[in-house]
């Protein structure tokens, strides 16, 4: 399998990273506002900025489709 394939019309801009973030990772002032909290789901860009946090993954992805974008697992 050696055929080329042309990526070009994927627009690889709209694609954002769904992960868990454990809230002890956080700064100070978000988890002051966290309390019982252990974990939450980031959404975040092509280039790693953290876009969002929200409580549930499924959350997650419905507010990456919401804005157009297309969500991706990360682990």
């Amino acid at each position: 399998m050696d055929t080329k394939f042309d990526f070009g019309g994927s627009d690889a801009a709209k694609t954002v990273y769904i992960r868990q973030v454990e809230t002890s990772t956080l700064p100070i002032e978000v988890r002051k506002q966290l309390e019982g909290i252990d974990s939450l789901y980031a959404v975040h860009d092509a280039d790693g900025e953290r876009l969002a946090l929200v409580k549930e993954r499924s959350l997650a992805f419905l507010l990456a489709r919401q804005n157009e974008l297309t969500p991706v697992s990360v682990h």
